[in-house]
């Protein structure tokens, strides 16, 4: 150990008598010095004493479901850089079937002494899941932020966009385009985004169209996220007359889109499609997709915010923060069949919603829908 200690002392640039001041975590060092000890003993390969590892100040968890819907890297993008500026450093776990779970993930992250956890569409979006696992963590006390989901009862900051209002837009839309079956493909119902979506269909198409609640369900298909997900439920509604559908995410749509070409049908001639999310790539598609953009920016800097705030003290509004998503008008969508020979045969044109100068304006170059 006299050795050690000496070893340490010349690394660190102090006495021994320093050094031994710091292993036993004993007043009367100055805060340079103490952290000069420290970086000793990790230059020298030494493990610190139990009692000097102290959880970091500059460690983040950022537990994501996956990274194959383009979302979930743009989330992650965003909250690793905001965190950043305010002095974190991100620790991204992302899961993947079959793989580390959440809950694994949280015990590494615990282990690591994280400062706090950020959560994206995780455990706490499903009603099925039990969410004392998110009770246990803010008792240590360790600061959360969840973000799109929701528990009621959990002292943390939620962060969501307003999947109802979404949903809701996105018929209003298709209604102005003259389409009367509007189909809607999404998730398993178990999710809190997924009810509300549902809820915000239903509300939009009984105030537009007045059809029964027995009709809506028919028109409600609820499959798995993902293109495959969106191409097996939309081949369903187009069984079933849809001329237009909502889907639950750009990938569902790209599914539907996939569906409808493969009965030679054209979208946006005979099916109009509205995607949600806005991710990466969706405006060069082919067509380029009409969606429900999600305030990225604004959604992750808010909870990154939240979580600073929590961290230091400063304990943030135990809510849901909704944002409000964008309804942006792309190729995908244009008027029902029906509503155009409407217009045709009293000999007034046919409008797609957009407006002639940004239908006229130049595509940018199209991406395949996948085959």
């Amino acid at each position: 150990m006299r050795a050690r200690l000496s070893d340490i002392a010349q690394q660190a640039d102090v006495s021994e008598a320093t050094v031994s001041r710091v292993l036993n975590d004993r007043p009367g060092v100055a805060p340079e010095t103490r952290q000069a000890v420290l970086t000793a003993l990790d230059v020298l390969g030494y493990e610190r004493p139990a009692r000097l590892r102290k959880r970091s100040a500059g460690l983040v968890g950022l537990v994501t479901p996956e990274l194959e819907n383009p979302i979930f890297p743009a989330f992650a993008q965003v909250i690793e850089s905001t965190l950043a500026q305010s002095g974190f450093t991100p620790v991204l776990c992302t899961q993947t079937p079959g793989g580390v779970t959440e809950d694994e993930y949280v015990e590494m992250l615990l282990d690591r002494q994280v400062s706090g956890i950020v959560f994206v569409s995780g455990l706490h979006a499903d009603t099925a899941a039990n969410h004392d696992r998110y009770r246990s963590l803010i008792s240590r006390p360790l600061p959360v932020v969840m973000i799109n989901g929701y528990v009621p009862g959990i002292a943390a900051p939620f962060v969501s966009c307003d999947d109802r209002e979404a949903t809701e837009l996105a018929v209003a839309h298709l209604v102005a385009l003259g389409h009367r079956r509007i189909g809607l493909i999404t998730g398993p119902d178990r999710f809190v985004p997924v009810q509300r979506r549902v809820a915000g269909y239903r509300a939009a198409m009984q105030r537009h169209t007045g059809l029964a609640e027995a009709e809506l369900a028919e028109l409600a298909e609820l499959t798995l996220f993902g293109v495959e997900g969106g191409e097996a439920a939309a081949s369903r509604l187009l069984d079933r007359g849809v001329t237009g559908i909502v889907s639950g995410s750009d990938l569902m749509a790209l599914g539907a889109i996939r569906a409808a070409r493969q009965r030679g049908l054209s979208v946006p001639g005979d099916l109009s499609v509205v995607g949600y999310d806005d991710s990466p790539l969706m405006a060069f598609t082919d067509p380029p997709l009409t969606t429900m953009r999600q305030p990225v920016a604004a959604m992750a800097v808010a909870a990154v915010r939240a979580l600073v705030d929590e961290i230091n003290g400063h304990a943030a509004p135990h809510s849901e923060y909704l944002f409000r998503p964008e309804l942006v008008v792309r190729g995908s969508t244009a008027v029902a069949r029906s509503a155009a020979s409407t217009a045709g045969a009293t000999g007034e044109p046919g409008t797609a919603g957009t407006g002639p100068g940004k239908r006229q304006r130049p595509a940018p170059p199209a991406l395949p829908v996948p085959a």
